[in-house]
């Protein structure tokens, strides 16, 4: 079953729940996919409706991080309630303590020496570890490895 249907599965779920804030969500990855169907891609690979969910989860942080600075707790608080609905589309998200493996495997496999190869490591360990990863945690990872 494709993310769409899930999605829509959910939906239905919601409405009989009268479950606002998950509809709401729901109906930000339903429109999300349609405009990516709708610009010429024509049917998303589950690599790409993984991205696109990882997108929105991203924007939502973003959002509630902002609003906690500026104290709006009201606003930040419906922003990481999305992210929770959101989130369960995503593959298992990996602790620090994985990721810092497949980190220093790549480092050791590529023979990266210090930041000037941050690049290279952070491109292949992105790749392997799509969708089960944020990029802002390898980053730093990579980076307290890499120093």
């Amino acid at each position: 079953m494709g993310l769409q249907q899930k999605v829509m599965e959910q939906m239905k779920t919601a409405m009989k729940a009268k479950d606002t804030v998950a509809l709401e969500s729901l109906r930000a990855i339903k429109s999300a996919l349609l405009l990516a169907q709708t610009s010429g891609e024509g049917d998303l690979s589950e690599d790409d409706e993984i991205k696109l969910v990882q997108k929105l989860v991203k924007q939502r942080r973003d959002s509630a991080a902002i609003f906690a600075e500026q104290g709006r707790n009201d606003l930040a608080e419906p922003e990481l309630a999305q992210v929770k609905v959101i989130e369960q589309f995503l593959p298992e998200q990996l602790t620090e303590d994985e990721i810092e493996k497949v980190v220093v495997q790549t480092i050791e496999a590529t023979g990266a020496s210090g930041m000037k190869d941050m690049g290279k490591v952070m491109g292949i360990v992105s790749k392997e570890l799509a969708g089960q990863a944020d990029g802002k945690t390898i980053s730093s990872i990579i980076k307290r490895k890499l120093a």
